[in-house]
């Protein structure tokens, strides 16, 4: 029987994110907000149109801005052989006055055929206004950037010489950041970066290179009203941080281990796709180890049961995953309860929304636990094996979803059947599975072709060309992407090596591009 307090949360967020469902059947499942699909989000009367991939050249131009000043100098790390991007960022956080001092280096690598006249950063926090205030950037010799253009979610500088295949450049970028409010949104819905009045989230909170396209140009797109739209290289971080609020109780969650000197926390992250951290007054901190890796739980004390259980699902995924697909790449998994309703996946840390944990039921048969399990399953499928989250999102969150079932299967096989209902079936998915987040049907018919049709997909799939097939393409297709971006045809091509079975008629069925 719902507690009164239940009732009344679930009425609330249903009238929030499902204003066209007029009934709800007893035992459904009951919707938060999440970006791994399980609910409807605010529909804004305007949408972006389908967008191909955006060539810098079609964006808009503005005003560049002309005050520069020397950055200061940022140490370097430990000799690399790689060619990697990497990020040197040395930050300063004002808990109490939600302000962030940052001083970043950044050392590239043309990877690509083609020479470079101009450079991209994709600069996420100038989406907020008076939130990005950029002090100055320099070259490695010194020399003040000053003829680049800075415009809403990305800033563009041309080059003094073509960067030719194989060279290097390296910048610095010093500036700070006056957090949003917990009213700030973007297009009309909750996101993670920002401040609450229980946790500071820092998400997509620096300056990075987006994915180069040989032949074609830099891989950036234009902000949906729902689903991901960023696409990551791999990269190498050397983060340090010092928390300006020298209360003691503060915890700092982040994407690799906390390494503590003095008023410095010193961060390491090597070959991932992003470097994130969120810092509250009030997490209560639980770990598990799954052989070599530490998992991290940062949870709310109101949620000392649910962050338990959300704990232990995600261990028991990772080392589930990592047995299925291949070893988890880095040394700890932090999982941190979302003062947000959303949910969202990051390299080496995801959040999970508190609607979640509110409406925990103490069973395996809970959107807790599946949605966990289908977090913890991103460190493979868009941490390792990267994909254009704005064109082709199956190739993440069908996989994803589909994981969720695998792990109910070997860890709660008891539960399966009420995945598959209430999970998967209730919503009655159809659509193109391969279709973007430029959806103009909404959220609804994105995430239920995209994330359930693709995991009927998958099923359908797997009974198709059997468990020995299956499982076998997974890992290939895992060790050939890895640290890459795949594609729909990457997927097909690998899939179409480890059975002889004609695929298109099931192409046919699920797929808009055959």
């Amino acid at each position: 029987m719902k507690s009164p307090y239940k009732a009344f949360l679930i009425a609330i967020i249903i009238t929030l994110f499902f204003p066209a469902c007029n009934r709800q059947i007893s035992g459904a499942p009951t919707p938060t907000t999440s970006s791994t699909g399980d609910q409807e989000a605010l529909q804004p009367a305007t949408r972006i149109s389908p967008t191909e991939k955006v060539l810098l050249d079609t964006l808009p131009v503005s005003t560049p801005q002309a005050t520069q000043t020397d950055s200061p100098p940022i140490s370097t790390p430990e000799a690399n052989p790689t060619s990697s991007t990497k990020y040197l960022l040395s930050a300063v956080l004002d808990y109490g006055q939600h302000h962030l001092s940052v001083e970043e280096q950044i050392i590239y690598f043309n990877q690509a055929p083609d020479p470079l006249s101009e450079f991209i950063l994709i600069v996420e926090p100038t989406r907020f206004p008076a939130v990005f205030h950029l002090k100055s950037m320099s070259w490695e010799d010194g020399t003040a950037i000053t003829d680049y253009t800075l415009d809403i979610g990305w800033l563009r500088l041309p080059l003094r010489e073509p960067l030719s295949p194989g060279e290097r450049l390296a910048l610095s970028v010093s500036y700070d950041l006056d957090l949003p409010s917990p009213d700030a949104s973007y297009y009309g819905r909750p996101i993670p970066f920002g401040y609450t009045s229980r946790q500071t989230n820092l998400v997509d909170w620096y300056p990075y290179v987006p994915p180069y396209l040989p032949g074609q140009g830099w891989l950036v797109h234009q902000a949906g009203f729902f689903g991901e739209y960023l696409v990551y290289e791999t990269a190498d971080f050397q983060v340090d941080i010092q928390l300006a609020d020298q209360r003691g109780d503060l915890e700092l969650a982040a994407s690799a281990p906390d390494r503590i000197e003095g008023q410095w926390h010193h961060f390491y992250l090597k070959a991932a796709r992003n470097f994130v951290w969120s810092v509250s007054l009030m997490y209560q901190v639980e770990r598990l180890q799954v052989g070599d890796v530490t998992v991290l739980g940062y949870a709310f004390p109101v949620h000392a049961s649910a962050g338990a259980s959300a704990l232990k699902t995600t261990a028991e995924a990772l080392a589930l995953y990592s047995h299925l697909l291949g070893p988890y790449p880095h040394a700890t998994l932090s999982l941190v309860e979302a003062d947000f309703l959303d949910g969202m996946e990051y390299d080496g840390l995801y959040f999970l929304s508190n609607g979640f944990y509110n409406l925990y039921n103490g069973s395996t048969s809970d959107y807790l636990t599946a949605i966990a399990a289908h977090e913890t399953a991103h460190q493979w499928w868009y941490g390792l094996v990267g994909n254009d989250q704005a064109l082709e999102p199956w190739l993440d969150e069908a996989l994803c979803t589909y994981m969720e079932r695998l792990y109910y299967e070997h860890t709660n096989p008891e539960a399966l059947d009420w995945w598959w209902a209430y999970r998967v079936n209730y919503y009655q998915p159809h659509g193109w599975v391969d279709g973007s987040i430029y959806n103009p049907e909404g959220y609804r018919a994105y995430r239920d072709a995209v994330y359930l049709n693709g995991a009927l997909f998958l099923e359908d799939l797997r009974n198709l060309i059997g468990d020995d097939a299956f499982y076998g393409f997974l890992k290939d297709y895992l060790t050939k992407y890895s640290h890459k971006i795949a594609t729909t045809a990457d997927f097909f091509r690998v899939l179409q090596a480890h059975t002889p079975i004609d695929l298109n008629p099931l192409m046919k069925t699920y797929f808009a591009q055959r």
